[in-house]
């Protein structure tokens, strides 16, 4: 395995455009905290860097929508995304902004090196644009239905129903979200990345790690699902990637070269560099030096970030970087899958979502148990949920029932029994373990066992699994309770001849606590202040503590020296009532019938139980519908849901184009007899014209089925 010098930790940079939510700290943040906060403790030289991404079309939508300008929007996010990130315990070294002198300069360097270096190729292409709004749209600035999955709602640049990244002119019936009009294609210039240059050491680097023949990562260390994605896209074949845009804010493309008048940078051309902009920025307040974190191969450097970023720091970013020559490449990038709520996506254009300042707001003191069901229901493989009944379960049954109590009961026996005072014992002495092996003369082989715990712990955290590393944190505290449990030493303490036995059994207890409180640091930062304060020790500054307790642990030393004197019990959490729980699902409820709601499923929609808008019957007299017989079909291209049909209308063929290929198959469909709307205006879907619509019918389950004649009838025959 590669040996480092330093750790430069990323996580990504979130949007200006709307507050933070559960599935943000979910995806990238929380993660990325962990991740810091155990290597700081085991000594390493950690930076971890983010800050706002205050550019791109996402925020211009955003002010357009508020009636305010950008640099309002940007300002007045920037500052609540630290404030909550502070509230919650993410532990930046540096936190920045797109929006500084310090970012569009380096951005504009990177973008002048690349230029000078002929890494781009200049070309006119077609995009839309908005006549009634008089502009180019960026990706953002478009919506129609993806071809990957039908949702209805898909950007110009990606879908967040199914995570695809797209292009524009991919969209079907795309619309402007300025005007809402139909945009036209129209033509312009840019400089694009050829990404096809760079297929063959990216597809080297992806599935061997190695580049120019040096192991840079071992792609076994990598989540399945990000090789797949990343292996997917090469294999699809990459394409080259416009790296500037038609916008009014941004990074502008330097002025010096020719054209650029009125070109803004790509947000991801961008974006990414700010990890480069904020880590220069950190260096100046620091005294330090930028270049080693990003030039040095000694470095390690981790990019946290969601599934719907994947393609950007694994095949684009990494692109960039190696066009440019001196920056390193990402060892890792463990990004997470999306974390849904009560059933549903969560959505910030939607306004669906716990958002996390007011979650702080609604439970004050509460950072730890939302960090705790955070971590607890991380989407790391797989899409995951949060569901407040599962919150109100978490807090109560396992932080209050289990760790709280454990916690509690050692506090407040030890100062019943001794004044606070940590207990010596017999070193001599025979005593049961409740561990499986039950070893007699317990302190040496409890410690070690504790020690295992730990080392196992720390080996999930460097495989960027957070979900088990935090069980074991749980266990140990599980394995406390059950030391109290099987001693009993409330009951042993009334007999004297048992002096000794519950010094050791309550010395024990005391060490267990002094683990909890390093080892659930990473995790649970306020809850490890609360425990300093308890055991009456200086509060934890993520320097070698775990490392050192490892230390002690693997020679038999006990964390905790006897006749060290503790606090006074208080509650490290408390328990979360009905009433605030339902509070919070009435909340929801409202967001779900606000006008910015998701549309609901189809699969959870019953249309036969749905109410239509009512029409006029001089509006159904003008439907021409007629029976009509499917003579041939076949899949559309790069569209899983779509047919190419071809129908006999009697008089005439006819072209359409259905979306029904993931209910029936090619050869099922050719001879059947249909009913079709034949007076539509035709258009063109996927670049097929399109020359009517078949009639389905829809169940509750979302499954479709023809809408046919009783018998067969002559084609063209007039559905009345």
């Amino acid at each position: 395995m590669r040996q480092f010098d330093r750790i430069l930790i990323t996580s990504a940079l979130p949007y200006a455009n709307g507050p933070l939510h559960i599935g943000h700290l979910a995806g990238a943040y929380l993660s990325a905290d962990i991740y810091a906060r155990f290597n700081r403790m085991m000594e390493k030289e950690v930076l971890f860097v983010c800050g706002s991404d205050e550019n791109g079309a996402a925020i211009t939508i955003r002010a357009k929508k508020d009636g305010i300008e950008p640099q309002r929007i940007v300002n007045k996010y920037h500052e609540q995304f630290k404030e909550t990130f502070k509230q919650v315990g993410v532990s930046f070294d540096v936190y920045h902004r797109t929006s500084s002198k310090l970012h569009h300069e380096t951005a504009q360097d990177f973008f002048r090196d690349l230029h000078q270096k002929g890494e781009f190729i200049e070309k006119e292409t077609e995009q839309y644009f908005d006549a009634t709004a008089n502009q180019f749209l960026a990706d953002r600035y478009i919506v129609g239905e993806c071809p990957k999955c039908g949702h209805d709602e898909a950007y110009g640049d990606q879908c967040e129903n199914c995570g695809s990244s797209l292009s524009p002119t991919e969209l079907i019936n795309p619309k402007s979200t300025i005007s809402g009009g139909i945009p036209q294609l129209k033509k312009t210039t840019h400089w694009y990345l050829p990404l096809d240059k760079y297929e063959e050491w990216l597809k080297e680097w992806v599935n061997t790690g190695k580049v120019d023949g040096e192991q840079m990562h071992y792609p076994e260390d990598w989540k399945n699902h990000v090789v797949g994605q990343c292996k997917s896209w090469i294999e699809g074949g990459l394409n080259p990637r416009s790296m500037t845009r038609d916008l009014n804010w941004g990074v502008d493309v330097p002025q010096e070269i020719e054209g650029s008048a009125g070109k803004k940078l790509y947000v991801w051309l961008d974006a990414p560099i700010g990890y480069i902009s904020a880590t220069k920025q950190w260096a100046s307040e620091n005294d330090k030096e930028w270049e080693p974190y990003w030039q040095d191969n000694k470095t390690k450097l981790v990019h946290f970030i969601g599934k719907d970023n994947i393609v950007f720091h694994c095949i684009i970013f990494p692109a960039i970087l190696k066009a440019h020559g001196k920056y390193i490449l990402p060892e890792n990038v463990p990004a997470n899958q999306f974390m849904n709520l009560e059933g549903r996506k969560i959505s910030t254009s939607k306004n669906y979502a716990v958002w996390v300042h007011e979650f702080l707001q609604d439970f004050p003191d509460r950072q730890d148990e939302l960090r705790y069901y955070m971590i607890k229901s991380m989407p790391e493989q797989k899409d995951s949920e949060f569901t407040w009944k599962g919150f109100q379960d978490a807090n109560n049954n396992e932080l209050v029932n289990n760790l709280a109590n454990f916690v509690n009961r050692v506090i407040v026996l030890s100062n019943k029994y001794y004044e606070g005072v940590i207990p010596e014992f017999d070193m001599d002495m025979e005593f049961e373990s409740p561990g499986d092996d039950g070893l007699p003369g317990f302190h040496d082989g409890e410690l070690l066992a504790l020690f295992d715990m730990l080392h196992e712990l720390s080996q999930y955290i460097r495989e960027y699994n957070f979900r088990e590393a935090l069980k074991i944190v749980m266990a140990i505290s599980s394995r406390g309770n059950s030391l109290l449990q099987f001693n009993e030493p409330w009951k042993l303490v009334k007999d004297e001849a048992n002096a000794d036995l519950v010094k050791t059994i309550m010395n024990l207890a005391l060490q267990y606590v002094a683990a909890i409180r390093i080892a659930c640091r990473p995790f649970l930062p306020f809850t490890s202040d609360k425990l300093s304060e308890l055991l009456g020790l200086p509060e934890i500054e993520e320097k070698d503590e775990f490392l050192i307790m490892q230390d002690n642990l693997a020679e038999g030393f006990p964390l905790l020296e006897a006749g060290h004197k503790i606090g006074q019990a208080f509650h490290l959490f408390s328990r979360l009532d009905d009433k605030a729980i339902e509070g919070q699902l009435e909340k929801l409820k409202e967001m779900s019938f606000g006008e910015d709601t998701p549309k609901a499923s189809k699969k959870k929609q019953n249309p036969a139980t749905t109410a239509a808008t009512t029409i006029g019957f001089e509006d159904f007299t003008k439907l021409d519908l007629r029976t009509a017989t499917i003579m041939s079909a076949e899949k559309v291209k790069k569209a899983d849901k779509l047919l190419k049909l071809e129908l006999d209308l009697g008089v005439e063929k006819r072209t359409v184009v259905s979306g029904i290929a993931e209910h029936y198959t090619v050869d099922e469909v050719i001879g059947k007899q249909v009913s079709m709307i034949t007076n539509l205006e035709p258009r063109k879907i996927r670049g097929v014209l399109s020359q009517g619509m078949i009639l389905m019918a829809e169940n509750e389950e979302g499954k479709l089925c023809f809408v046919s004649p009783e018998k067969t009838w002559d084609n063209g025959s007039l559905i009345r």
